[in-house]
């Protein structure tokens, strides 16, 4: 497990630091340039693209990964490096390697919309347009859910909401150094220690994929945090964000056991509660105010800590530990047996979402006044 790690997690990074840094020295030069506005919060103008970095640091360690268990499996036998509880896995990699990369073709697609949008400003009716093509056809291709139904469509028709609701998310998350990265972060590392502890068996092939993903992340975050010299962009937030979706629907995190019960499959919600709960406030917030729901404006978690008075790095650890705490409530949920425990641990992230509603009730209240006097 410790080779895996290193592998999977040094790689990625090693690729996004120094293809970062290249893509930061470049983006001037291509017109990837993120001006200050009343709604952000950076005062300088800084360079975007970021998320090419974190493409790269994602796509160059899982193709050469692919390559080395290629080679391996032409083999008689396996060499003796490999450690031993991978041998038995390696023609099943092989097999998951073209949905993988089905996954990474589709990202690239919203990589590519997110670059055009980071120039140009683009609609929000054809990001989402797009988004629903890409979310059908992995869902289509066998992207899809497991929920237990007599209905097929249902779990097409929730994977694909789940990828839409899941790449916005991040993609709102954007809005202050180190935060959407942070948050991907923290995310990767939980469903990959489901992945490979939490489970009758480990995941190996997913919790690679979100090894590597957590790796390009750690990356871009050495350029990324407070002050950052360069940001992700939509480039990388939809690239992440669909990352995540997908990488949570193919991992099987519940399993016929003894042990396990259903409620294990509420993982997904626990770990990703607080950037969710974010999107719908912020979703809710412009629907009332008559506003589109894709016009960015200051109602985020984040924006309403500072308000309260919190310096912005400090406000994105503050959402970075409340993302953690619900993070260890997706863990808890494999320790306990079934639903009424369970309940417990559900109640613990109702508390958090609780004190983050409040927090941004009194942010909100704080600006109101001041606007008023």
């Amino acid at each position: 497990m410790v080779f895996l790690i290193a592998a999977c997690f040094g790689s990625a990074l090693l690729v996004s630091i120094v293809a970062t840094r290249i893509v930061r020295h470049l983006a001037p030069k291509l017109g990837l340039i993120d001006q200050p506005a009343a709604r952000k919060v950076h005062v300088t103008p800084t360079p975007l693209g970021g998320g090419i970095g974190i493409w790269l640091g994602v796509v160059i360690p899982i193709a050469a990964a692919h390559l080395i268990v290629w080679l391996i499996a032409r083999q008689d036998q396996p060499p003796e490096w490999l450690p031993e509880e991978f041998r038995p896995h390696l023609s099943g990699m092989l097999e998951q390697a073209g949905r993988l990369w089905g996954i990474i073709a589709g990202g690239t697609v919203l990589s590519v919309m997110g670059l055009i949008d980071d120039r140009k400003n683009l609609p929000w009716q054809p990001r989402l347009v797009i988004q629903i093509l890409v979310a059908c056809a992995l869902a289509s291709s066998g992207v899809r859910a497991t929920v237990f139904a007599p209905w097929p469509w249902l779990g097409f028709v929730i994977a694909v909401g789940w990828m839409l609701v899941l790449i916005n998310s991040i993609n709102f998350l954007d809005n202050m150094d180190g935060l959407t990265g942070g948050i991907g972060l923290i995310a990767s590392l939980m469903f990959a220690v489901i992945m490979l502890t939490a489970l009758n068996e480990p995941r190996w092939f997913v919790a690679s994929v979100l090894l590597i993903l957590a790796g390009s992340l750690t990356g871009f975050l050495w350029w990324n945090w407070s002050p950052a010299s360069i940001f992700m962009g939509d480039t990388g937030s939809y690239f992440v964000g669909l990352m995540l979706a997908s990488m949570t629907i193919v991992g099987t995190f519940y399993e016929e056991s003894p042990t396990i019960g259903r409620h294990v499959m509420l993982a997904p919600l626990c770990v990703l509660a607080v950037p969710l709960y974010d999107f719908t406030s912020v979703m809710l917030i412009r629907l009332k105010e008559g506003r589109s729901p894709f016009s960015p404006d200051k109602s985020h978690f984040s924006h309403r800590l500072v308000e309260l008075g919190l310096q912005p790095r400090n406000a994105v650890l503050t959402v970075h530990l409340a993302t953690l705490t619900t993070g260890i409530g997706g863990l808890l949920l494999y320790k306990v047996p079934d639903w009424s425990s369970a309940v417990i641990v559900l109640g613990l992230i109702a508390c958090v979402l609780f004190i983050v509603a409040i927090l941004e009730t009194a942010g909100r209240a704080k600006r109101d006044d001041e606007t008023r006097w």
